[in-house]
C-alpha cells in the first residue's frame, strides 16, 4: 500500500486549470463544481470559499480515486480511497491521513479492520489472512503487532504479547502482514479442536480448566 502519486493537488495556486461550476461574490469556487488540473487529475464536488469542502470525488491520473469528505482542501471525515494496486481503504480521515476507525482491503485479499493513527495501524484491530483464514486480534503500534493479542487458526489459537513482529519486505511499511511472529505466550489451546461457536468454545475452556485443577490436586 502506498500513497505515492496519490496526493491531492491544490488547484487554487494560480496556475492554469479548468473549472466549471458555482462561484461566490468574490469569484471564488463556491458550491458545486468540476475542476481539471494541469497534471490530468480531476475533482468533482463541493467547494467553499475557493477550497474543496464537503462531499467530492477526486480522480488521480495514476488510477487512484477518493470518494468522500473534504475540509479546507484535504481529505477529512469519512471517505473511500481506491489505490492503483487494487487495495482499498474505507473509513475515517483526519487532515489527509487515515486516522480513526477504518477497513483496509489488500490486493492479496487480506483485510484489516480497526484503528488507525497518521496512516498506520494503531490501537485495536483485526487482521484476517485470506489464504489461510487465520486472523490476528489485538493491539497494534506503528503498523505492527505490539502488545496483547491473539492469533486464531482454524483449529487452534495462540494468546500472548507480541513485539514488533511483522516482517518488513521490500515494499512500503503498510504492505500486508507476515506471519513470522515473536511472542510471549499466556496460553495455548491447540490440543483440542476449536469451534468458532461461542458456546462450544466456552465449554472447552471450562473443561481445560477442570483438567488443570485435577492435575494440580
Amino acid at each position: 500500500m502506498s500513497d505515492a502519486g496519490s496526493v491531492d493537488l491544490d488547484d487554487e495556486q494560480g496556475y492554469l486549470g479548468e473549472y466549471e461550476g458555482e462561484r461566490n461574490e468574490a469569484g471564488e469556487r463556491h458550491g458545486f463544481g468540476r475542476a481539471v488540473l494541469p497534471n490530468g487529475d480531476t475533482y468533482q464536488g463541493l467547494y467553499e470559499n475557493g477550497k474543496r469542502c464537503g462531499q467530492g470525488t477526486y480522480r488521480f491520473k495514476n488510477g487512484a480515486r477518493y470518494i468522500g469528505e473534504y475540509y479546507q482542501n484535504v481529505k477529512h471525515g469519512h471517505g473511500i480511497f481506491y489505490y492503483p494496486d487494487g487495495s482499498k481503504y474505507e473509513g475515517s480521515w483526519v487532515e489527509d491521513l487515515r486516522q480513526g476507525h477504518g477497513v483496509y482491503s489488500y490486493p492479496n485479499g487480506d483485510t484489516y479492520d480497526g484503528e488507525w493513527l497518521r496512516h498506520q495501524r494503531q490501537g485495536q484491530g483485526v487482521y484476517v489472512y485470506k489464504a489461510t483464514g487465520s486472523q490476528y486480534c489485538g493491539s497494534w503500534v506503528g503498523g505492527k503487532m505490539q502488545g496483547a493479542g491473539e492469533i486464531i487458526h482454524l483449529n487452534h489459537r495462540f494468546q500472548g504479547n507480541f513485539h514488533s513482529n511483522y516482517d518488513r519486505g521490500d515494499g512500503d511499511e503498510e504492505e500486508s502482514v507476515s506471519m513470522q511472529l515473536k511472542w510471549k505466550p499466556k496460553s495455548v489451546s491447540g490440543l483440542t479442536l476449536w469451534s468458532p461457536v461461542k458456546d462450544s468454545t466456552e465449554g472447552q475452556v471450562e473443561k481445560l480448566k477442570e483438567l488443570k485443577t485435577q492435575k494440580v490436586n
